[in-house]
């Protein structure tokens, strides 16, 4: 019987060794942090995942991506000094946010400006826009994966707010929780809000709290934050187009062989294309859910705000404040 207990228990160790064996040789031979703001549930959140099993497969398991959602790893300015750092090596969020280092690049968000996604798209690929990217990998060895208009985000921007309006008169002195973006500031300023800089997060509560009662996002990621259980009037105003830029440590990825690489940007393309496909499939779902718990939904006439928009650009202009090409960038990707 003793012998057959040792017996056993050298079988189970030899086991238990193998299988450690096993491990070791599946383990990935890199391992890429992503951090995100957005809930893993979300349409984004799906998408990111995606995009992160997509690599492992790709890579034949040599790349591994851990996704940290809802700002596990910090708010957006610490994940920028992490992405530039190296500890942090993907955040999914508004090209805007490398403003941090070439300002004139949050006008790739500049509110009222694009006439269709399309336009902006074409802007995303414009020289212009990739000058000021070949910018900020030189200053700070931050860039962006891909094409940054393949990320769906919206599809379109809404304002969900707890006052209701169908005016910019009657929108004048809401108070509205901003990004950290001193461009949107001053245009929502222009436009009459009350303008308070808040974390993403922090928004919900904030609104309970009536420290702002309005926000402005993406129509498909309000059902999934649940700020129309604060505030249940939805507006669209279409801002801005948006996509997702990946914000990624230029070094992290210049350093990959060029067939991981390949399997990056595969899988890039992949999150991608399933981002459109579930924006396109679930946000009708969403707005009828979220009608039948009270929430009004209302697209007004904005000629009035294109009016005010058009007015705060051409002050700019004048006074030399937008950057050098801008407007003839804007002009030339226009589509046909």
């Amino acid at each position: 019987m003793r012998r057959l207990i040792t017996l056993c228990r050298v079988v189970a160790v030899g086991l238990a060794i193998s299988i450690g064996m096993v491990s070791v040789s599946q383990a990935a031979e890199i391992v890429w942090r992503m951090a995100t703001k957005q809930p893993a549930e979300s349409n984004e959140g799906k998408a990111f995942q995606r995009f992160a099993d997509k690599v492992a497969e790709f890579s034949n398991g040599r790349i591994e991506v851990k996704v940290f959602p809802n700002e596990q790893l910090g708010k957006t300015e610490a994940v920028l000094e992490q992405i530039q750092a190296g500890t942090v090596h993907l955040y999914p969020e508004g090209s805007s946010y490398l403003a941090k280092w070439v300002d004139d690049i949050k006008y790739s968000s500049a509110p009222f400006m694009f006439e269709s996604r399309e336009h902006w798209a074409n802007f995303m690929r414009s020289d212009l826009f990739t000058g000021w990217l070949r910018e900020i990998e030189s200053k700070a060895g931050v860039t962006l994966l891909g094409d940054p208009a393949a990320y769906m985000r919206g599809p379109y921007r809404v304002m969900v707010t707890k006052k209701p309006w169908s005016s910019l008169s009657e929108m004048q002195d809401v108070k509205l929780r901003m990004h950290p973006n001193q461009l949107a500031a001053d245009v929502w300023t222009h436009l009459g809000a009350e303008v308070r800089t808040l974390g993403w997060t922090e928004v919900y509560s904030s609104i309970k709290q009536g420290i702002v009662e309005a926000v402005n996002s993406p129509v498909g990621l309000v059902e999934s934050m649940k700020f129309y259980e604060v505030a249940p009037h939805i507006i669209r105003h279409n801002e801005y187009p948006q996509g997702i830029g990946f914000i990624m440590n230029a070094k992290a990825y210049n350093e990959l062989p060029d067939d991981l690489k390949d399997a990056v940007i595969r899988a890039y393309d992949a999150g991608g294309a399933y981002s459109v496909e579930l924006s396109d499939a679930t946000l009708a779902d969403q707005l009828t859910r979220m009608k039948a718990k009270g929430v009004t939904y209302s697209e007004p006439d904005l000629s009035d705000f294109h009016a005010s928009m058009a007015e705060f650009y051409r002050e700019r202009e004048l006074k030399g404040e937008l950057p050098a090409g801008f407007l003839d960038a804007v002009e030339a990707t226009r589509p046909n």
